[in-house]
């Protein structure tokens, strides 16, 4: 069994620039995604972007997985392949993006509505981001894996949806997936305990019905049990006292989402 490999403040600030080109990714996938867009497109685009700027994308053949974005559509959880579907008003899709640079990893993923959706599915999205922001409250040291899981859990079922339980969070940095895992159900004061110079990925996987999800035939793509719409959201963060310190970013997504308005 692999152990937690803690990483020094170099290290961290590499796997910051990695987690920033992770970011920026997202934030020019964010300037085309739309109703009439193919997801392959966003594909294509993202790759570019990262081997423009010195990087590779870190899923692509990662144990076979043929692209270097996971998008998920509605119902899809997570590892989505990208295609010729065009997105439609109404979708919600999950842009989920690794990369490597200077040898490190970093991972962010970020659930986009395109054109109206409705306020169910709306509120899905806040409440799931909502749980990555109250986990990463607990992302300090001192605090236990299972603070974080449990701060998900409880933020999620509070709201009425469902947790998926076979899918986690995972530390990163010397590699795409470390140890130690983090769920997002749990128990406070349970796991491993976060220490300085852990590093991790964040990521609430929410669905707006049930917890279970079923496993496609392509060896990839993970969706809701019952069809429902389901949402992610993902941040590398660096285990610090006091406060973590997040890797990523959303706030390029979020300006090109707030001057697309």
């Amino acid at each position: 069994m692999s152990k937690i490999s803690y990483k020094s403040v170099d290290e961290i600030e590499l796997i910051r620039e990695s987690s920033l080109l992770v970011s920026r990714t997202l934030g020019e996938v964010a300037r085309i995604i739309g109703p009439g867009v193919q997801t392959i497109t966003l594909n294509k685009l993202a790759e570019t972007f990262i081997r423009d700027h010195g990087g590779v994308p870190a899923f692509l053949n990662y144990n076979g997985f043929p692209y270097s974005l996971c998008i998920s559509l509605n119902d899809q959880v997570v590892h989505g392949f990208p295609s010729t579907y065009e997105l439609k008003d109404g979708d919600i899709v999950s842009v989920d993006c690794g990369v490597v640079l200077n040898k490190f990893f970093g991972d962010s993923a970020y659930t986009f509505p395109i054109g109206e959706v409705d306020d169910e599915t709306l509120t899905l999205l806040r409440v799931t981001k909502e749980c990555l922001n109250r986990a990463v409250d607990k992302a300090v040291v001192g605090m236990r894996v299972g603070d974080i899981a449990y701060a998900v859990q409880d933020h999620a079922e509070k709201n009425g949806f469902g947790v998926v339980r076979e899918l986690v969070g995972h530390g990163v940095g010397f590699k795409l997936h470390e140890k130690p895992e983090v769920p997002n159900y749990g128990k406070r004061g349970t796991g491993a305990k976060l220490e300085e110079g852990i590093v991790i990925a964040i990521e609430p996987m929410i669905n707006a019905g049930k917890p279970g999800v079923k496993f496609w035939s392509d060896g990839w793509t993970v969706s809701s049990i019952d069809g429902k719409p389901s949402a992610h959201y993902e941040h590398t963060v660096a285990i610090k006292k006091g406060a973590a310190d997040v890797l990523s970013t959303f706030s390029y997504i979020e300006e090109v989402l707030e001057q697309k308005k």
